[in-house]
């Protein structure tokens, strides 16, 4: 791979071929079957053959499709395990690795943005990328003053591709629906475009991480690269070791996976709590565990990478999603579906039965009810074929619901997180980070006034 190819010819010609190449398969598939192979064994062998595809041309592409691969990873819990095995393997690649940029290229950004002698900004510069991303990637170095740096290069023509990538998987939608059952892929895709603009500006992404490393400075679970230098496509951080969650999610000890989903479940619901951000790529090559945590070197720390797409929440997060959350555990079906109403997830043309909406919501929230829960991916499936069946009642009220727009990049990072923890296997008290940060979850207590005094 040697540039990221940036006409919309080529990148439209591998993507369109991917639903011939998904044709194919299932017409060998069908030989096999006709020469007497087994169902089971030649469907598995055609699923396979679809992720190996599939994931190759989206790593190989990076920009928009990359980003769309990245995004359904993170579902692969609600897979059936008869397609989630063999996807498996091909979706956690895409989370920690993509071809590398030229070397030439790298250089040429780096002159172009910080200067000819860009070279005497660095004691030392690695031209192997330690990792990539979507729209750019990464290289290790020392800065001038000695610190360890990350160097985070956009690739050239990013915004383009990205765009172009999103429109042409737009329209396959359809086919690549079956992929991923129960999933509606255009609203995920439509979803991506909108962030588009904003991941691809480094200043905004420098402004967002530099608001989390200084609320999180003296944080013993949570830990944040500080903001070294930042310009246009080029951004500078502090470097950060740890095992990436990808690898604690395929390798990790019991201990290591609850922990790791205890903190990831505190960041996500302390962020916007404290910095008025939502992280919203919470996918596992954007998380590492640390060692040294609150009980020493053997406990962990959560870091904390990537702050190119977040959701801006100058309150924290919207204060009827923890009443709406502790009136649904208390059963209060009336009040939930009245709040459901005027907050606009059930349309004024819509009437549901307020019973029914809550035994819809139930299931979904039972890791909230209890003292602590162990997230499966067995759980996570349950509750996707739950409401994907098209004869289940959950499905046809699904049908039903709305999700306004100031809503959608929550549910996203909320459902994408729960998948993480399903991956992880995790055991975590939810509910206590709920009630520490979760503005309306716990009722506020009346305020009881002064006797009045006597005359």
């Amino acid at each position: 791979m040697s540039d990221l190819p940036r006409k919309a010819v080529t990148r439209t010609a591998k993507l369109a071929a991917l639903p011939l190449g998904f044709a194919g398969r299932a017409t060998w598939g069908l030989g096999k079957r006709i020469v007497g192979e087994s169902a089971e064994l030649v469907g598995r062998e055609l699923q396979q053959r679809t992720a190996e595809q599939l994931f190759k041309v989206l790593g190989e592409l990076k920009g928009g499709a990359m980003k769309f691969g990245q995004a359904l990873s993170v579902f692969e819990s609600a897979l059936p395990e008869e397609i989630a095995g063999p996807y498996r393997a091909a979706l956690t690649k895409l989370q920690e690795a993509a071809p590398p940029m030229p070397t030439r290229t790298v250089h040429g950004v780096l002159r172009e943005r910080l200067g000819e002698d860009w070279q005497e900004l660095f004691l030392e510069f690695e031209d192997k990328p330690s990792a990539a991303a979507s729209i750019g990637q990464v290289h290790r170095g020392v800065w001038h003053d000695g610190r360890e740096v990350a160097v985070k290069v956009q690739y050239p023509g990013a915004g383009e591709a990205l765009l172009s990538d999103l429109n042409q998987l737009s329209r396959f939608a359809r086919l690549l629906g079956p992929l991923i059952p129960g999933m509606d892929v255009k609203p995920l895709i439509a979803e991506l475009k909108d962030r588009v603009s904003e991941e691809l500006d480094y200043g905004l992404e420098a402004q967002a991480q530099r608001a989390h490393a200084e609320e999180f400075t003296e944080d013993p679970d949570v830990v944040v690269p500080g903001v070294v230098h930042q310009c246009e496509q080029v951004l500078v951080t502090e470097w950060m070791d740890g095992i990436p969650l990808s690898e604690i999610i395929s390798d990790g000890t019991e201990a290591q996976r609850d922990r790791a989903g205890q903190l990831l479940a505190r960041f996500l619901f302390s962020g916007p709590a404290r910095t008025g951000l939502l992280h919203a790529d919470p996918h596992p090559g954007n998380f590492r565990l640390l060692p040294g945590g609150p009980a020493g070197e053997d406990d962990w720390r959560l870091g904390v990478l990537d702050f190119g797409t977040v959701d801006r929440l100058p309150g924290g997060l919207p204060e009827p999603i923890g009443e709406a959350l502790r009136m649904t555990l208390d059963g209060e079906a009336e009040a939930v579906y009245e709040m459901l109403c005027a907050e606009g997830f059930v349309k004024e043309s819509i009437e549901l039965d307020p019973d029914s909406v809550l035994d819809y919501l139930l299931p979904i929230i039972e890791p909230a009810a209890a003292d602590e829960f162990t997230f499966t991916r067995s759980w996570m499936r349950s509750q996707a074929t739950r409401i994907a069946d098209p004869r289940s009642p959950a499905s046809q009220l699904a049908k039903q619901l709305n999700l306004p727009p100031a809503y959608l990049l929550i549910h996203r990072v909320t459902l994408s997180t729960i998948g993480v923890l399903c991956q992880l296997g995790a055991t975590v008290r939810l509910r206590a980070e709920l009630e520490e940060w979760l503005p309306g979850f716990v009722p506020e207590e009346p305020v009881e006034e002064e006797p009045a005094a006597q005359a």
